[in-house]
C-alpha cells in the first residue's frame, strides 16, 4: 500500500472512492536503534559522476525502492527499461534539481534527530502494540512529487519535501500555507501518521460522515502525540503557537459553529473538505481558523473520551472505528 502526500488525501479517498525488498541489507534495523539508508546521497551520486558502482546499488542492492522512486514517484518509465538508467540520470540532471540535491546534502549533512525521534516513537509503539513491525527506513529525493512513501515492509522520507518553510524553491511550486508544513520537524510525525493509517484505516461505510473523519484523524493526532510526547494537539499538527493558542481559546466557539449548522454529520464533500483540507485559513470565526480544524476537534473528543476511559490501551484505541458510538461515550464539551 503506499500513501501519498497528506493525511487529506487518504481520508477523503476513503470517504469517496506487497512488495518485499530486494537483499537481506536493506530489511536490516539495528536493534539498539533505527538508522535510516541515505539513499538520496547514492543517488545523488549516481547522477553527478554517472557511477556504475552507484547504478548497480540502485538497481541490485536497493532494487524496490529503486523500482518505487521510478514507477510510481517520477513515473518516468519502468525499471525494466533498457535506457532507464540513462533517463534517470537525465531527469535528475536539470538545473532546479541539480541545485536541489545540493542543497538537500548541505541541509541533511546526517539523519541524526531523525532516527533519535524514530527510534522513540517506534520503541513507544512496539510496547503499546507488540505486534508492531518497523518498516525499512530510507530518505530520497522525490523532486517534489511525495512526501512519505509506504510500501509494506518501506517507509520513504522525501528529504527535499522538508527543507524549512523559507527554502527558496518552494516559492516557484507552492503556496506560502503549503509550505508551513513543509519543515525539518515534521519529518517524525509526519512518519507516524503515516504508518498509523496504513495501519489502521478508516472503516467507512454508507453512513461515514463528518464527525466519523474528524475522530479517525483525530484518533491518529492523539496517538501520534502520545508516542513522541508532545505537550498538546496543536504541536502534533504543525501549528503555529498563534494558531494553537487560537484553538484553544475558541474551542467551544467553533464546536457551537459545527453545530449550529448542523454539519457533525454532514456526507456533503463541501463540508467535509471545509473542515478537513489544508488552507490558508477556515471561514469561521472571522476567518482565523487554522487549516485542518476538524482534525484538531476530532483529536480533542478522542483526548475526552479517554479521560472517561482510563483503562483502555492504545492498542485498543487504534482498533476502535464505532466513532459514533465513542463521541455520544466523550461527553465532549458536555454534550
Amino acid at each position: 500500500m503506499k500513501l501519498r502526500i497528506s493525511l487529506l488525501t487518504i481520508l477523503i479517498g476513503m470517504l469517496f472512492a506487497s512488495c518485499g525488498l530486494s537483499t537481506g541489507k536493506v530489511a536490516e534495523q539495528k536493534d539498539e536503534g533505527i538508522s535510516v539508508l541515505r539513499y538520496d546521497k547514492l543517488l545523488s551520486e549516481y547522477v553527478r559522476s554517472n557511477s556504475f558502482s552507484a547504478m548497480q546499488k540502485l538497481t541490485m542492492d536497493y532494487r524496490q525502492p529503486t523500482k518505487i522512486l521510478i514507477e510510481d514517484v517520477l513515473s518516468i518509465g519502468t525499471v525494466k527499461d533498457d535506457t532507464i538508467s540513462q533517463r534517470l540520470q537525465k531527469f535528475y540532471s536539470d538545473s532546479t534539481l541539480l541545485r536541489l540535491l545540493s542543497d538537500v546534502e548541505a541541509k541533511y549533512p546526517n539523519l541524526d534527530g531523525v532516527e533519535k525521534g524514530l527510534t522513540k516513537g517506534f520503541r513507544k509503539l512496539k510496547k503499546e502494540v507488540p505486534d508492531t513491525k518497523v518498516p525499512f527506513i530510507y530518505s530520497q529525493i522525490s523532486a517534489f512529487n511525495e512526501s512519505i512513501i509506504l510500501v509494506d515492509t518501506l517507509l520513504g522520507i522525501s528529504l527535499d519535501k522538508y527543507m524549512g518553510e523559507d527554502y527558496p524553491l518552494y516559492k516557484r511550486f507552492y503556496y506560502d500555507y503549503q509550505c508551513a508544513s513543509m519543515r525539518p520537524e515534521r519529518i517524525v510525525p509526519d512518519c507516524f501518521s503515516f504508518y498509523l493509517l496504513s495501519r489502521y484505516g478508516l472503516n467507512y461505510h454508507e453512513g461515514t460522515c463528518l464527525v466519523d473523519l474528524m475522530m479517525h484523524s483525530g484518533k491518529i493526532n492523539y496517538v501520534v502525540q502520545h508516542l513522541l510526547g508532545y505537550e498538546d494537539i496543536g504541536q502534533v499538527m504543525g501549528y503555529s503557537e498563534q494558531e494553537n493558542d487560537w484553538c484553544k481559546k475558541n474551542e467551544k466557539d467553533i464546536w457551537e459553529y459545527i453545530c449550529a449548522n448542523n454539519h457533525l454529520h454532514a456526507r456533503d464533500p463541501m463540508v467535509i473538505r471545509y473542515y478537513m483540507k489544508p488552507a490558508p485559513t477556515v471561514d469561521m470565526l472571522g476567518g482565523q481558523a487554522p487549516a485542518l480544524i476538524g482534525s484538531w476537534v476530532g483529536a480533542r473528543i478522542i483526548a475526552s473520551y479517554m479521560k472517561k476511559h482510563k483503562d483502555l490501551k492504545i492498542k485498543d484505541l487504534l482498533e476502535l472505528t464505532d466513532y459514533q458510538n465513542m463521541f455520544e461515550e466523550s461527553g465532549y464539551l458536555k454534550l
